[in-house]
């Protein structure tokens, strides 16, 4: 009998029990990261059963977080991230000084030191980028103001807490009144740190952005796909490692500016798709860890104690927030987004709660709590969105919504449109289309889920709706009841089926065009109500032929006809790069 090693036992135990958890937590229509943390507490010491190795689980958790700050880097550039300074470097400075005085006056409350007040504070101070980043992607808000605004406060409070981590030891040594301390010492390690990291920062922009895109392109060029993937990763993970061993940063800002560095090139969005998967993968195994590290016994023990520490994580921060982007005259709906986004705490609480304890500052009951605070905020988090998302919806006048970005981009549809196609994904492949039709003056409406595209489209006098296009809300603004064809060019096949579902109920007579890669997919977009699936391989084949003024047999269209699920006359099969085919109902005629 083979041995599993704790290795194996964690990866796969940690992904097939989150797997399991996460569907019953989103059939219950509870977030999936419910169902994440749940896997963690079953998989950790405080149940009965097996017991996971917590120090493997953590680390597996910062390559998650290092390939989810890989991916935001992408589609984030330098002039998103100094666009949005003003508000980010003060908001974020002025957030972690209220929630370390919150935290310091509890800590004074449960009869604790100042040190440890300190430590307990600076811990409640900073935001999980991984729940973060999960929130603000599943609401499509990455490239939104209210997004960049967010991430940005992110990377100042990244920067902050690994200033923390190199002057912490020194601090704990002056307030416990040790007489060995070297002011001077102490203020050239702050020097240092800042220096390293700024040095850093200088390397990626400056010879980040020309060498990084250079070795991609290498990779690419040998058409494997397996390395270039392998190459992505390897810069990724590289990146941040030598951010954290060689300029005393965090893995995450490591990857982050590493993600930056690529965002100008044509290979991001190859580069974005091809670690999806893998940064996904191992983000749950964050919230697993998370779990794994919480003791429920710190409830009966310490009730209100630990109410106190989730009030001041959900309400202390969140309402310091909310009042200093006020402040700065952004709208109600920004403040309350930046409010929920912080209203939580991860990885770097647990860091600085370890390292808390290592100086003998951090009793356990300090640690308990933390992790106590960490759980229930992460937990409660999804459920403020959803909250702030039905006040904003009963209480915003219309005034309110055209001041966000977003509304003024989907308020500048034009109304009154009718037989137009609606072309959800802007893409190679729908820009492709959308230059098609306007050549033959076919009106049509681009549906897209990144703003910047959107932003751009408008700007080229291009009816655009930013959104998903699989909620119903989406398709409405573009104007689905009065259309007469819907195009889908997306990657996900399985995506669009829904997408297709979606459109049917409003409109049983539309005609519907879908982009699939493989067979199952079209078989899938088909039952869903596609009145076309657009495959490439077939059409590509008989095109060569023909360019070779060689017309396909019948055994090979037999042979065409016997592996492809969709009937014959539902399907329409043109290369990924063509432009759709005449007759049979097509946009194009």
């Amino acid at each position: 009998m083979h041995d599993t090693g704790p290795l194996l036992a964690a990866i796969i135990g940690g992904i097939v029990l989150a797997a399991i958890l996460g569907m019953l937590a989103d059939r219950l229509r509870v977030s999936p990261l419910v169902g994440y943390l749940i896997a963690g507490i079953i998989f950790g010491p405080a149940t009965p059963g097996y017991v996971a190795d917590t120090a493997i689980i953590s680390q597996l958790a910062e390559i998650g977080v290092i390939l989810l700050m890989f991916a935001v880097g992408l589609h984030f550039s330098l002039k998103d991230l100094m666009a949005v300074k003003l508000i980010a470097i003060p908001g974020a400075v002025v957030q972690i000084a209220v929630a370390t005085l919150l935290g310091m006056g509890l800590s004074s409350i449960l009869g604790w030191s100042m040190t440890t007040g300190l430590v307990f504070g600076l811990c409640l101070s900073t935001a999980s980028t991984v729940v973060l980043l999960r929130a603000l992607e599943e609401r499509d808000l990455i490239e939104s103001k209210r997004g960049r605004i967010a991430i940005g406060w992110l990377i100042v409070e990244d920067l902050a807490m690994v200033l923390t981590l190199v002057l912490l030891p020194p601090i704990v040594t002056m307030l416990g009144d040790n007489a060995d301390v070297n002011v001077w010492n102490v203020l050239t390690e702050i020097a240092k740190t800042i220096g390293l990291v700024i040095v850093f920062i200088a390397l990626m922009i400056v010879v980040g952005r020309r060498v990084i895109p250079w070795l991609l392109a290498k990779s690419a060029s040998t058409g494997s796909e397996e390395l270039f993937t392998l190459s992505v990763l390897a810069i990724a993970l590289g990146i941040a490692l030598a951010a954290v061993q060689l300029f005393g940063a965090s893995f995450a800002l490591g990857a982050f500016f590493a993600g930056m560095a690529l965002t100008e090139s044509e290979l991001s969005h190859r580069a974005a798709k091809n670690i999806l998967p893998l940064k996904d993968a191992f983000a749950v195994l964050f919230f697993v860890s998370v779990g794994m590290l919480f003791d429920p016994h710190i409830l009966i023990e310490h009730p209100l104690a630990t109410l106190s520490t989730v009030v001041i994580i959900i309400f202390g921060k969140s309402i310091a927030a909310y009042f200093i982007v006020r402040i700065f005259g952004h709208t109600k709906r920004t403040a309350l987004t930046i409010s929920a986004s912080l209203a939580q705490i991860g990885e770097f609480a647990f860091i600085l709660a370890a390292l808390g304890k290592v100086l003998g500052v951090f009793p356990n009951e300090a640690y308990s709590l933390i992790l106590a605070g960490a759980i229930i905020s992460i937990v409660i988090n999804p459920f403020i969105f959803n909250l702030i998302e039905r006040y904003l919806a009963k209480t915003e006048s219309i005034v309110d919504k055209i001041i966000d970005p977003i509304a003024v981009i989907n308020q500048q549809v034009p109304k009154g449109l009718t037989d137009h196609a609606i072309l959800v994904g802007h893409g190679r492949l729908g820009s492709t289309i959308a230059k098609q039709l306007k050549i033959r003056h076919i009106p049509f409406v681009a549906v897209d889920n990144s703003l910047t595209l959107v932003e751009q489209l408008r700007h080229d006098d291009i009816a655009a709706v930013f959104g998903n296009a699989s909620k119903p809300e989406t398709l409405e603004l573009a104007q689905l009841d009065t259309a007469k064809w819907l195009i889908i060019s997306t990657p996900n096949g399985y995506e669009a089926g829904e997408i297709c579902s979606q459109a049917r109920k409003v409109r049983p007579d539309l005609a519907i065009y879908v982009r699939a890669f493989y067979d199952d997919e079209a078989e899938y977009i088909a039952e869903h109500g596609a009145t076309g699936v657009i495959t490439g391989e077939n059409e590509i084949a008989k095109h060569i032929l023909s360019l070779m003024q060689l017309n396909p047999s019948d055994e090979t269209d037999k042979d065409i006809e016997s592996v492809e699920p969709i009937e014959k006359e539902k399907k329409i099969d043109i290369p990924v790069h063509a432009n759709l085919p005449a007759g049979e109902g097509s946009p194009i005629e």
